[in-house]
């Protein structure tokens, strides 16, 4: 059921295991399919060691299988920070006219992707001049919705941001 799907990407190594459970199982718990998209070979590892397998690699995410987009953080979401697999998903996402949502240093990924310019938007307060500079309004805020996107400000807002994202998904 499409309408029931949420593609997540997870960086392939130190994602925020914290965010990552708290949001996947507050998913799960509400009825959605999670599927764990990363560039990872087989297995994605957090900051502390939790080994998470990866259901889609990027070459084959597609916005039409799922009704939102899930960014993950931590220090390993940097390296996506610049990847243009990850700027095309999320733009098209948008343009489908669905969910697109990224909780801690990922917020910085759409605004290079350049969705987040005149937004409101929040995300790890190290990464502010990131967003800022690519034209993003920055919130200091738990979790923030502007039209289709939410933003999160990291770990210990997870809650906030994937009730936020469950609304919003309630709403559809």
């Amino acid at each position: 059921m499409i309408n029931k799907s949420i593609l997540l990407v997870l960086p392939s190594v130190d994602f925020n295991e914290q965010e990552y459970l708290i949001i996947y199982n507050s998913l799960i718990k509400n009825g959605y399919k999670v599927f764990i998209a990363s560039d990872a070979n087989a297995v994605c590892v957090g900051q502390n060691g939790l080994k998470v397998k990866n259901d889609v690699s990027f070459f084959n995410m597609r916005e039409a299988n799922f009704t939102a987009l899930v960014l993950i953080g931590g220090k390993g979401v940097k390296l996506y920070w610049d990847n243009s697999q990850v700027h095309a998903l999320a733009r098209n996402f948008l343009k489908a006219k669905k969910i697109v949502s990224a909780i801690c240093s990922a917020p910085v990924i759409l605004a290079r992707a350049g969705i987040l310019n005149g937004i409101n938007a929040v995300c790890f307060p190290d990464d502010k001049r990131e967003i800022e500079r690519e034209g993003a309004i920055f919130t200091d805020s738990p979790s923030v919705i502007s039209k289709k996107i939410i933003t999160g400000q990291g770990p210990s807002y997870a809650n906030e941001f994937v009730n936020s994202l469950i609304n919003e998904l309630g709403k559809l």
